[in-house]
């Protein structure tokens, strides 16, 4: 066992790795507790906080002399933002995996006047319940698992999130969901019956409920042309905190902290992380192939708006026709550093961004 655990494909000692596996089961537990949402706003405040450590740290380095690593504590986005405690493919995915649960086995937890399926619901959280709280605890070593071998393998993408897309597609195949889903309108990318309000039956933990027919993953976010222009806007507004302070983090976790009012009611916020993350390193593969801050604000906005684009097009064909939550700016960050990371190894580009290919 010491022997297989030391292989390249996981890349860890036995201690280490036992230590994370118990680490990712009460992550992926306390995910399901505090529901997907929710847990995810704390993943925006656990990196902004080790940003702001990390610009810190690094002005210190260079206006008063040499700082070793962890001089002002531990590495807190990497170790907590995206470590066991609130990464994305602990804890939000276990959130994910609980809602898809819940939609089947307690449908009658399902907040008042949602429409959507009942395995969609991602903004409640699910106190204390041993068997959501368990089946959390078992997506969140999943969802460490597949990162961990993405990383060893050397996949040219983000590995969180494409653990985050395949636990959620995986949470659809264990508890009876279809992967993609049947569209009612002519195609999947046709939204058109949400638009018309149209709607269908559909079984909910064994009773038929009528639901609507088409669910887009935001109802005030799926048009072309909205999704483009913030794409656009955010992904500038990250390139500019890139080029001002150097972290290519910080507009993902402004994003991702913005959700905190998305969850309390406020309607319309949208949501930007995958945005703000490709605006920062479109900034970087401007300044690298070209050099400026005009040329990085530019590609900021090209990879920020692409982004958005992605983020729409993937939710059209995952989301909207099933019954569960699959995340689509998860799924535009795995395609989007998919591209980046080939286009790096084969030359057309000078850097993989943050993969470190």
């Amino acid at each position: 066992m010491h022997a297989l655990l030391q292989l390249p494909i996981i890349g860890l000692g036995v201690e280490e790795f036992v230590l994370l596996f118990i680490a990712a089961l009460a992550g992926g537990a306390f995910g399901a507790a505090l529901g997907a949402l929710p847990a995810f706003v704390f993943t925006g405040f656990a990196i902004f906080l080790g940003e702001g450590l990390n610009i810190l740290q690094g002005e210190l380095a260079s206006n008063v002399g040499s700082l070793g690593a962890g001089s002002l504590g531990v590495d807190l986005t990497g170790t907590i933002g995206f470590g066991m405690v609130f990464g994305p493919h602990i804890s939000f995915a276990a959130g994910v995996a609980a809602s898809a649960y819940v939609g089947k086995k307690y449908p009658e937890m399902e907040p008042d006047g949602w429409d959507y399926h009942p395995g969609k619901v991602i903004t409640e959280a699910y106190g204390t319940k041993p068997d959501i709280l368990a089946v959390g605890a078992v997506f969140g070593v999943v969802g460490m698992l597949i990162n961990q071998l993405a990383s060893g393998i050397g996949l040219p993408t983000d590995g969180i999130a494409l653990s985050v897309v395949l636990t959620a597609l995986l949470a659809r195949l264990v508890f009876g969901y279809p992967l993609v889903g049947s569209p009612s309108g002519s195609s999947l990318f046709d939204m058109s019956p949400f638009e018309r309000e149209e709607q269908r039956a559909v079984a909910d933990g064994g009773t038929d409920s009528m639901r609507l027919a088409t669910e887009p993953w935001l109802g005030h976010q799926y048009k072309w042309s909205g999704v483009a222009f913030i794409g656009v806007v955010g992904g500038i507004l990250s390139g500019y905190i890139w080029i001002e302070t150097g972290s290519i983090f910080l507009g993902y976790a402004f994003s991702a902290m913005s959700l905190l009012f998305l969850n309390l009611g406020v309607a319309k916020i949208p949501v930007t992380h995958h945005i703000t993350l490709l605006g920062a390193v479109g900034a970087i593969v401007a300044t690298e192939m070209i050099g400026g801050p005009i040329p990085a604000i530019l590609g900021a906005a090209l990879f920020g708006g692409l982004t958005g684009v992605i983020g729409e097009a993937t939710q059209r064909i995952f989301y909207s026709h099933s019954g569960t939550h699959v995340d689509p700016p998860a799924m535009a960050i795995a395609v989007a550093m998919t591209i980046v990371g080939v286009l790096y190894l084969v030359g057309i580009i000078p850097t993989s961004g943050y993969l470190g290919l």
